[in-house]
């Protein structure tokens, strides 16, 4: 993926002028380049109605063009830019800089009439909101430490929605029964997000099983050896999970699905409950939602998409005494947020009525992080995220064989879920050491929904009141 850097301009100026916008802009384009994360690339000046077209249709068309980024160096009148942006189709940073840091003393009207961003980017900016259009907004010299680092969250939220309309969902089997909060609009999901999310039968997977190899098993055991401690693990067991990862694998890959879900409640034909086996396709980037959470799946997916360790993730219970909640669930949690070398155990599910599974035992990593659910509210989506801190764990729990990652919420345990179960947010999370609040807003916008961020500051008499009016603002006829 990389990023168009657009200039923008007018031949008013003459070709003098021009010729130093323009160098002035592929210097700013290179410097980027070298310091972002993705590559940035420098596709010419706006002079005209007919350039800020085409310009942008060839951004739309090119599929590894992720975003643009568009700088006012002079005064580029707007009513130019109309007719493109009204086509545009691409997410958009307005980066408003200027190519010297400092006003010179020997400053003259040659300076002025090329250091014109302090009113060309206004400009720009008005057309952009007349238009009503999605835009990220960044101030700040190109060379600024903070100005690279805003640059680069947005590059990362951008490649998330490029992935986002690229993602398709495999749910083995349905939803878990009457729960309300993990079903949705499927179909509302496509439009907004671009996900296919279809059913596989669990029997398909029962068949792909059959046709694994023991050869093929035989290399994911070593394949497991390599990373993880195997312990004191049921060989059967383990060999099962194998077995039960690689059919999943070969499923998601035909289809061209990077995530799924799964439910205990429809296990017709499989001895266990997938677990070490959805650990270890996580940990390779695919997305999980349990207990046929389709929308948490693809999240999870678009999370690891733009980087940093992310795992599906549930609330269990609180220590309610030091203000921590205690995330885990039965099986799934992705090692890629693990303190140190996950242990491979086999222990009784309880649930499901299977034979007892393989999974990946232990304990996360301390840190600040986030946890952010999507919610469907019938003809709308949510985006709600919780700064966090990880912690080690107050207690060694060890009757409680599963991955698990106590944090402390903030501003606090309390006024943090009274904000989170007013907004309505679900059981059922990502929790991410690479992902913030600032890109996630970021891909909130680039995709068209709410965004809720409950963090140090919050208040939840004001989360209360901002609620409603998101309310307003959100609600569709």
């Amino acid at each position: 993926m990389k990023f168009w850097f657009i200039a923008g301009s007018q031949r008013m100026y003459g070709e003098g002028i021009l010729q130093r916008v323009e160098a002035n802009a592929m210097e700013i384009c290179r410097e980027l380049a070298e310091r972002l994360p993705y590559p940035v690339q420098y596709m010419g000046m706006v002079l005209d109605s007919g350039i800020a077209v085409d310009l942008i249709k060839s951004a739309n068309s090119q599929d590894d063009c992720a975003g643009i980024i568009t700088f006012c160096h002079t005064f580029s009148p707007s009513k130019m830019w109309i007719n493109g942006l009204a086509l545009l189709q691409k997410p958009w940073c307005h980066l408003h800089t200027q190519f010297n840091r400092e006003i010179p003393d020997d400053i003259d009207m040659d300076y002025m009439n090329l250091h014109q961003s302090a009113h060309g980017d206004r400009e720009h900016g008005y057309i952009g909101a007349r238009m009503g259009l999605a835009r990220k907004v960044i101030a700040g010299h190109w060379k600024d430490v903070s100005v690279a680092t805003r640059l680069s969250k947005w590059q990362r939220a951008c490649v998330g929605a490029a992935a986002s309309r690229a993602t398709r969902v495999m749910r083995f089997g349905d939803n878990m029964r009457e729960v309300a909060v993990t079903d949705g609009d499927k179909v509302g999901a496509q439009i907004q997000f671009g996900w296919q999310v279809n059913t596989t039968p669990v029997g398909t997977l029962v068949e792909a099983m059959r046709a694994v190899t023991p050869a093929q098993v035989d290399g994911k055991i070593e394949e497991y050896r390599s990373r993880y401690v195997l312990g004191q693990a049921n060989p059967e067991s383990v060999r099962y999970q194998a077995t039960e990862e690689i059919a999943i694998q070969g499923l998601l890959d035909a289809d061209g699905s990077t995530a799924f879900s799964n439910t205990f409640e429809d296990l017709y034909g499989l001895r266990q409950l997938p677990g070490l086996a959805t650990q270890n396709l996580m940990a390779k980037g695919y997305g999980y939602g349990g207990e046929g959470d389709w929308k948490t799946a693809a999240l999870t997916a678009i999370v690891k998409k733009m980087g940093g360790p992310a795992t599906f993730m549930e609330d269990y219970t609180y220590d309610l005494k030091n203000g921590l909640s205690l995330g885990a669930h039965m099986l799934e949690v992705c090692p890629s947020v693990a303190e140190g070398t996950p242990v491979i155990e086999v222990h009784n599910l309880g649930i499901g009525d299977r034979e007892p599974p393989a999974r990946l035992v232990f304990e996360g990593k301390a840190g600040p992080a986030a946890v952010m659910t999507l919610l469907d509210l019938g003809g709308r989506f949510r985006l709600i995220l919780q700064d966090i801190v990880c912690v080690a764990p107050t207690q060694k729990m060890p009757s409680l064989p599963v991955a698990r990652v106590m944090w402390k919420p903030l501003p606090s345990l309390e006024a943090g879920a009274e904000c989170w179960i007013m907004a309505g947010g679900g059981h059922h999370t990502v929790l991410s050491h690479g992902v913030d609040a600032e890109i996630m807003r970021d891909w909130a916008r680039v995709m068209g929904v709410e965004f809720l961020r409950i963090g140090a500051g919050t208040d939840p008499d004001a989360f209360e009141r901002e609620l409603r009016l998101s309310e307003i603002i959100w609600r569709k006829a």
